[in-house]
């Protein structure tokens, strides 16, 4: 037998039969491989939804901080925009004051009708001045008898006082106003010196 009719026999042909046998089995392994490798579209799907529905909720909460804080700039604009110009009218309402108080007590018990309608005059003017201020948001402090809080109030002197307790505010020199949640001028005060001590329960605030 010739070395040809060896490789065209029987064992010649069992390799081919063993290719065609294996395949099948690769072309399985081939589609499985894929198949895994392949991304689910259901999958992706929920994934691009859920990843849309956490930017919507960002954009939302970022769109409600900005409408609160605008709106709050807008409350906080109308409120303080005529805190320059109330100033301004404090100091003429203080002059106000500061005339009426330098009339003599002899002047206007007196009885003169024309000085008379001069005072009314000028007080009328200054509640209505004052009026119109706490219709814009100002408000006068009254501190007498608080305990002196320097957010609010400046203190120009002590006052030897053992009746009421130490940093008491016992006179007002000037008053002093607000304006929505700020302070437009501090009321100058004369505290107490020289009384009891604040309990130590009122001057700070329990912990929560």
């Amino acid at each position: 037998m010739t070395d040809e009719t060896n490789k065209n026999g029987p064992e010649a042909a069992a390799p081919e039969e063993n290719q065609k046998a294996a395949a099948p089995e690769a072309a399985e392994q081939t589609e499985a491989d894929a198949s895994t490798a392949a991304p689910n579209p259901l999958e992706l799907a929920k994934a691009e939804n859920a990843e849309l529905r956490d930017k919507y909720l960002r954009l939302a909460a970022e769109m409600d901080n900005l409408r609160r804080r605008t709106e709050r700039e807008v409350k906080d604009a109308k409120s303080y925009s005529v805190a320059g110009f109330a100033r301004d009218m404090l100091a003429v309402s203080d002059n106000l004051r500061r005339a009426l108080e330098a009339i003599p007590a002899e002047a206007r018990e007196s009885g003169d009708a024309g000085l008379t309608a001069l005072i009314e005059g000028v007080e009328m003017t200054e509640r209505s001045m004052l009026a119109a201020l706490e219709r814009h948001g100002v408000k006068k402090l009254e501190p007498t008898g608080q305990k002196f809080d320097p957010n609010f109030h400046q203190a120009m002197f002590e006052v030897p006082n053992t009746e009421v307790p130490n940093n008491t505010v016992v006179q007002v020199v000037q008053a002093g106003y607000t304006i929505g949640e700020r302070v437009l001028r501090p009321a100058m005060v004369g505290v107490a010196k020289g009384g009891p001590k604040v309990p130590a329960s009122e001057n700070e605030t329990p912990a929560a």
